[in-house]
């Protein structure tokens, strides 16, 4: 019989080791529960601000936070306001903004570039765009002909945009003579 009693304390100590563990468990489980309520109600109040990418014709593209119910003509505001060349008519500039939206600012569909609204501003004194001037544009310039115009497109295509108007005198076969009879028609 000793073994049988010894089995039985052992089979007891078991029992005794489960019902605790299965007591702990549960203990461990309504504390995390407890935890994951007040989570729940911190996050309400994190919602009290949205984010929005606003691209297209402003001044500076980019993500902006703005708080909860703002209106498109806020997000445009905070990246600096409209470009000339953005098509007002094809915004709802009252419209309200949702968290993670994008907000995209068309441009005029009807061929104005940057170049040609400052050409209207200036009363038409003839500004070209070296960055986006055609062929017969360019040639309009004091001193460039037909095949200066194909390099200055060809520099473009390959080195990139030009960052400033002196950044012209890269292409071949413009000097500072050339640059000084062009540079009053020229701009970026």
């Amino acid at each position: 019989m000793p073994m049988y009693k010894k089995s039985m304390f052992i089979l007891l100590i078991l029992l005794l080791a489960a019902a605790g563990g299965t007591m702990y468990g549960t203990y461990m489980q309504e504390q995390a529960v407890a935890l994951d309520a007040a989570e729940v109600q911190e996050k309400p109040d994190a919602k009290a601000v949205i984010t929005v990418y606003v691209t297209g014709a402003v001044s500076r593209p980019g993500v902006v936070t703005l708080a909860e119910g703002a209106r498109a003509d806020e997000a445009v505001n905070a990246c600096g306001g409209l470009l000339p060349t953005a098509d007002q008519e094809h915004i709802n500039m009252a419209q309200f903004l949702q968290d993670g939206q994008q907000l995209r600012v068309p441009e005029k569909k009807n061929g104005e570039g940057k170049a040609a609204a400052e050409r209207k501003e200036d009363g038409g004194s003839g500004y070209v765009n070296i960055n986006t001037a055609d062929e017969k544009e360019l040639d309009s310039l004091p001193g460039v002909g037909p095949a200066m115009a194909k390099r200055i497109i060809e520099y473009r295509e390959t080195q990139g945009n030009f960052a400033r108007i002196e950044d012209i005198k890269k292409v071949r076969g413009i000097g500072e003579a050339k640059f000084a009879k062009m540079k009053d028609k020229l701009c970026i």
